[in-house]
């Protein structure tokens, strides 16, 4: 009996490792994820936001502008709105299950028709794992004064 009892706490301790250690490497993935988010904004790169963005993203701007993936990606590529740098800090990622959540500040700066503004911002940011692989499905940021 006492066997038996040792052999179920270990496989419970066990299983609670590989959990630990799975939520470790998806906290990993999702950090990855956001720094190439980020360079591929300030670098116009339309594979590697079509990669990361989910097809029903929905990207809320400091301003209230909600924009699609299509648009947010339509707008980089006309040059009309410019990321020229993206420096994110205090960032946290939550895993529930297929769910990150992420949360943190950015300093941006950038280029549009009203010239060039930097500005700093908290946000809120969703990915979900679809179809193996983690893609984000929303962002929504507020302006913070420095």
């Amino acid at each position: 009996m006492k066997r038996i009892f040792l052999a179920v706490i270990s496989f419970f301790c066990l299983l609670a490792l590989a959990r630990a250690q799975t939520t470790r490497d998806a906290e990993g993935e999702i950090r990855n994820l956001e720094q190439q988010r980020f360079r591929a904004m300030e670098h116009v790169d339309v594979a590697a936001l079509n990669r990361i963005l989910s097809d029903d993203l929905i990207y809320t701007h400091a301003s209230g502008l909600q924009q699609t993936k299509a648009e947010l990606i339509g707008v980089l590529g006309s040059g009309d709105f410019k990321y020229e740098s993206i420096s994110a800090d205090g960032t946290r990622i939550r895993i529930y299950d297929q769910t990150a959540v992420v949360t943190g500040r950015a300093t941006m700066k950038i280029k549009s028709g009203l010239g060039e503004q930097i500005f700093k911002l908290c946000y809120l940011d969703v990915y979900v794992k679809q179809d193996g692989r983690w893609q984000m499905v929303a962002w929504q940021s507020s302006r913070v004064e420095p």
